[in-house]
């Protein structure tokens, strides 16, 4: 029996929304995998009980992994809009020290989070910025 090849995705997706793509070819590709062994098995000599539910529970494993992935994402989600949030009002520096100013809103992304100050600057939330 041929197999096609399952390529992942490319582009300018984020690597989380890559990531839960790829989840879900392998495992619709898991699903077309099962479901094809199965029709294409020798009737004389069926598929092994414990195999198949060893399958089962692959199956299921795969299918609660890809919702935890997504719970997962959702809490990040709400983390950084919570982060975002405890910004407004309060006083940063860039991590270079060259611009300083009150945060008026903030933007979030999917690759993080960019405070708009006061005097129209941009920063990006990160590592070696300060807040007061």
């Amino acid at each position: 029996m041929a197999v096609e090849a399952v390529s992942g995705a490319t582009g300018t997706q984020s690597s989380s929304a890559a990531a839960q793509q790829q989840a879900t070819v392998d495992y619709d590709t898991f699903l077309k995998l099962l479901v094809a062994e199965m029709q294409n098995q020798d009737p004389t000599e069926p598929m092994d009980s414990t195999e198949y539910i060893s399958q089962l529970a692959s199956f299921s494993q795969v299918e609660q992994t890809i919702q935890t992935n997504s719970r997962l994402e959702e809490i990040l989600a709400a983390s950084s809009i919570g982060q975002a949030g405890s910004l407004i009002g309060r006083t940063i520096t860039s991590a270079d020290g060259s611009v300083t100013g009150t945060v008026e809103k903030v933007e979030l992304y999917d690759d993080g989070i960019v405070a708009v100050l006061d005097t129209g600057e941009k920063v990006v939330v990160g590592a070696g910025m300060t807040v007061s």
